[in-house]
């Protein structure tokens, strides 16, 4: 067994929670919405033919806002076919997935559903195939309180007040080449700055989001975010950064070390975006949205989308990863890299909810499980609060072909002052030994604890499915608290949360 040793000092915090961070993302993109949050022929369907116990699992996993409707799928959207009544809308294809999208769920009812999940709403304009009067006309639609030809077509179809959309993606991946309307960082950045300007001249109160790169392995990555940031920098309030990690050819060390990689991916952008601030003599901050960041196999079959001329599936099944226990260990240190940086990191957005490289996974007319990848952001959701603290780690290092060395324990704490709740969340890394963690927490004051979790399991693929939904489950952590010390052993590949609250 090795050993680590960790402090925890709420004399070193690094931010606020931010309840952002525990954001979700919704595409019309697979099963997501239909046969996923939406089935009316469903025993558990609602009254609007959302499902009841997905909606359960979502307020369980305590998602806090929800970008939509795309992703990719936004770059090819027509806002006006989503709203009015439902046998009016028009079925299109969808160009991003190469599926049919039959407008069935619009604006109007992803609202309804989202005050039923207790969710905020983060709202994305086509910055692809369309501009920056479409992007203004919806806001009108969505967020004024009446008088106007738009604004009196939201009440008609049955809103009388406004959405109130606080937080607006100017476009999605406009880097990326598959993206339609893919531009250059020059000209992208020329329409994200006329549309912020036109729709703050519209609501000044919005935050708006610009697009970053598609992730740090584009050859255009950190050019594209200086460039974009130099057009938009006085107009935006956040600049966007998306990555998903994966399994590479066995390489399980380098997996688990993919927070090392997100850690300088952040880093990297805030670096480039406070250069454009001192180069133009800003005290402005520009904050990160990272609004798509998950585990995501895209080589699996899962993966692969429809491409004949004649094959415009609806929702068909795409991106149904199934995740095992290493996946959810790698999920919950990505957690930890979010909330290791919530001075500059505003917002999250896990990529994405139901079905689609999902935590949660429905059958048509059938069950809905929790996969592996559920239960950290669950409890990490739950517990965070008040202030997040950086713990110094003195830890063993364990060598990666990708991301060189790395420690072998990685860690984040939180802590309420005006309620004594503070909360742990560890990873190990390594893969031979359990290690045990000596965590000094005397600064925290006179502290029990609470509830303690940790994810783990003996065989590093075990899986939930649907023949077998609860084969990996987090389990009580045992721990041990004396004179400020807090003892916890955790094995190889592990995920865990610690409660504790001032007595």
């Amino acid at each position: 067994m090795t050993a680590a040793r960790l402090t925890v000092d709420p004399r070193l915090p690094i931010g606020p929670v931010r309840r952002r961070l525990f954001g979700g993302f919704v595409e019309h993109l697979g099963r997501h919405v239909y046969d996923g949050i939406h089935e009316p022929g469903h025993p558990e369907a609602d009254e609007q033919g959302f499902r009841r116990d997905v909606l359960e699992l979502v307020r369980e996993l305590g998602v806090t806002m929800i970008r939509y409707p795309g992703g990719n799928f936004v770059s090819g959207f027509r806002w006006e076919d989503s709203v009015g009544p439902r046998d009016r809308r028009p079925r299109r294809l969808d160009l991003a997935w190469h599926s049919t999208e039959t407008n069935e769920v619009g604006l109007h009812e992803f609202a309804d559903w989202l005050d039923k999940a207790g969710s905020e709403l983060m709202l994305a304009v086509n910055l692809g195939t369309r501009g920056t009067l479409e992007a203004i006309d919806l806001l009108e639609y969505a967020n004024l309180p009446g008088g106007t030809a738009l604004s009196q077509q939201r009440i008609d179809n049955g809103r009388e007040s406004p959405f109130d959309v606080r937080v607006w993606c100017l476009g999605n991946e406009m880097d990326g080449p598959w993206q339609l309307g893919h531009r250059s960082a020059d000209d992208y950045g020329k329409i994200a700055a006329r549309t912020a300007k036109g729709m703050r001249q519209l609501d000044p109160s919005i935050e708006l989001v610009v697009c970053g790169s598609s992730g740090a392995q584009m050859p255009t990555f950190g050019d594209w975010e200086r460039e974009v940031l130099t057009h938009t920098y006085d107009d935006v309030d956040m600049i966007s950064c998306h990555a998903y990690y994966q399994e590479h050819d066995g390489d399980i060390d380098s997996f688990l070390a993919s927070a090392v990689d997100m850690d300088r991916f952040i880093d990297a952008v805030v670096a480039t975006a406070d250069h454009v601030g001192a180069v133009r003599g800003s005290a402005k901050k520009i904050d990160i949205s990272f609004d798509e960041w998950n585990i995501w196999y895209m080589d699996r079959v899962e993966s692969v989308k429809p491409t004949a001329i004649d094959d415009w599936p609806v929702a068909p099944r795409l991106l149904e990863d199934v995740y095992s226990a290493l996946d959810a260990v790698v999920f919950g240190s990505l957690m930890i890299s979010l909330l290791a940086h919530a001075d500059r990191v505003a917002s999250a957005s896990l990529a994405q909810l139901v079905n689609v490289i999902a935590p949660i996974m429905t059958e048509p007319g059938g069950a809905s499980w929790r996969q592996t990848t559920f239960f950290p952001f669950a409890i990490t959701s739950r517990l965070a609060r008040g202030e997040v603290l950086r713990p110094q780690v003195e830890a063993s290092t364990i060598d990666t072909a990708r991301y060189g060395t790395v420690p072998a324990v990685d860690a984040v704490a939180t802590h309420d002052s005006e309620t004594g709740e503070s909360a742990l969340f560890l990873v190990h890394r390594g893969r031979g030994d359990a290690v045990e963690l000596r965590i000094d927490v005397a600064g925290l004051g006179d502290v029990e604890i609470v509830e303690a979790h940790v994810l783990h399991d003996d065989d590093p693929y075990a899986s939930n499915t649907l023949d077998d939904p609860e084969r990996v489950q987090p389990r009580t952590l045992e721990t041990r608290l004396t004179d400020g010390i807090l003892h916890v052993t955790l094995p190889p590949i592990a995920w865990a949360a610690v409660a504790l609250r001032r007595g």
